[in-house]
């Protein structure tokens, strides 16, 4: 890795092994984890081996790996930090029953967002993300609604501030749309942006306008509970 020194390499490559689990893997061979990260075997099974030192990793019987205990209590420690699922989980089910679409709570990390809470849609035809997945900023109503109460310039972002939402179609996938909020804590800092989601030919005008109201009135609540501002 160019530019890096050996031990910025050495944890760069150790995320890389733990981000090549996906969904449907409960476990991966050593050579399938060497063609994902695109390292060869004996480097992939030095860096497992250390990372199973502190359960991150599980070696199985068969030679095979999968994720270990240790990311689990990280992950929960992640999510305690911000101390909002106890008003965030009973309001996106109301959300969601109440617009018929999938309710989310976006934050920003570095140059992306990370989802932190998620309530998913009952309809059989629905937008569906995982806590903890992360996706652009500059992608999607949540992602542009963190980009513009960040500070973002140009005409765009200028336009989210002055209506205080944004809405999108197809701009991240194709068959989704989104509208989005701030959200915020301390006064009038911006914590992340809660937005719902579902396929496109549900977002009507109509629609996004009852979808607004939602929104408005639980941005309101978290911000308070969160000793925010809302806008």
């Amino acid at each position: 890795m160019p530019g890096n020194s050996s031990g910025v390499a050495a944890v760069e490559r150790a995320v890389s092994l733990l981000e090549a689990f996906a969904d449907a893997d409960y476990s991966l061979t050593l050579g399938e984890l060497a063609r994902r990260t695109g390292l060869d075997k004996s480097t992939v099974l030095r860096i497992a081996r250390s990372l199973a030192k502190s359960s991150m990793l599980i070696r199985n019987d068969d030679g095979s790996w999968r994720l270990g205990p240790k990311l689990v209590r990280l992950g929960a420690l992640y999510q305690s930090t911000f101390k909002v699922s106890r008003v965030v989980e009973p309001m996106f089910a109301e959300m969601s029953a109440a617009s018929g679409e999938s309710a989310a709570l976006y934050v920003r990390e570095g140059d992306r967002r990370i989802c932190l809470h998620r309530h998913d849609s009952n309809q059989s035809i629905r937008h569906s993300a995982r806590v903890g997945d992360t996706m652009p900023l500059d992608l999607g109503a949540p992602g542009r609604v963190i980009l513009a109460f960040s500070g973002q310039s140009g005409s765009v972002y200028e336009e989210i501030r002055q209506r205080g939402y944004h809405a999108t179609h197809g701009e991240r996938d194709p068959q989704v749309s989104s509208i989005a909020v701030p959200v915020y804590r301390e006064g009038n800092i911006l914590f992340g942006a809660m937005g719902l989601a579902g396929p496109t030919q549900r977002f009507t005008d109509e629609a996004i306008t009852g979808h607004l109201e939602i929104l408005r009135v639980a941005a309101r609540k978290l911000s308070t509970a969160l000793g925010g501002h809302p806008g």
